[in-house]
């Protein structure tokens, strides 16, 4: 004897869009700004990374793992993971006068959202143009079609973020070829004495792998290149 099957029924809210009706502009609007607040939330992580010292940090680092030779050692996750964590401590000072400046009147109801969003931006102005190459920041004021600015307000976020981003991988370029120089060396020596040795099929990446990471440790390569990268932005 079969159980008899209760049906149900899932409703669902019904919404409708009517452009031709008196309330059609303003729903179109409302559905605009939704649209518009999914992008920003979906692109936000992406523009805060790129506005803090996070883009330096991990080209550097990935650059010396290639200049190592150690093909996936250290792996992605943890040059990531290492370069949010530096990314973290150097923007520490950017964060607590943003806090300061910023989040604390907001939260007071001392400021509106407009003012918010102007002291937020001040701090990151500040330490983006710290960085960022007169040339570069010249070259996209000129695109913008904006005239000479008068001071750090006139400058655009949209005008200052592409200039600091070509900046930073400029640098972190530069410190790249700085560190493939010992290394480069060290493969033509060990090159060198193989093919005086009459060893030509032996890789010679297999023999100055391990001279590599020896004279990187020894050197205290980690204590010397996170030093120098942290104070590069000071």
């Amino acid at each position: 004897m079969h159980t008899p099957v209760q049906a149900f029924e899932i409703s669902f809210p019904s919404m409708q869009l009517n452009l031709d009706g008196p309330d059609g502009p303003e729903q179109v609007s409302n559905v605009l700004q939704i649209v518009f607040l999914l992008t920003i939330l979906t692109i936000a992580p992406a523009l805060v990374i790129m506005m803090t010292s996070f883009t330096r940090l991990a080209v550097v680092l990935s650059l010396l793992r290639q200049a190592i030779g150690t093909q996936q050692s250290p792996p992605n996750q943890v040059i990531v993971g290492l370069a949010l964590f530096l990314t973290f401590f150097i923007m520490q000072p950017v964060w607590d006068r943003i806090h300061q400046e910023a989040l604390v009147p907001y939260r007071n109801m001392e400021i509106t959202g407009e003012e918010f969003l102007e002291r937020s931006a001040s701090p990151l102005k500040d330490f983006m143009l710290k960085q960022t190459s007169k040339k570069d920041l010249a070259l996209f004021i000129s695109f913008s079609g904006a005239g000479k600015p008068e001071n750090i307000d006139d400058i655009s976020l949209s005008t200052l973020i592409p200039a600091f981003v070509i900046s930073e991988l400029k640098t972190a370029f530069q410190i790249g070829f700085l560190l493939y120089i010992p290394f480069i060396i060290l493969d033509m020596v060990v090159a060198s004495i193989l093919l005086s040795m009459g060893m030509m099929m032996l890789p010679p990446v297999m023999i100055s792998l391990p001279f590599k990471l020896m004279l990187f440790v020894l050197a205290d390569g980690w204590n010397v290149l996170v030093g120098s990268l942290v104070r590069s932005f000071y």
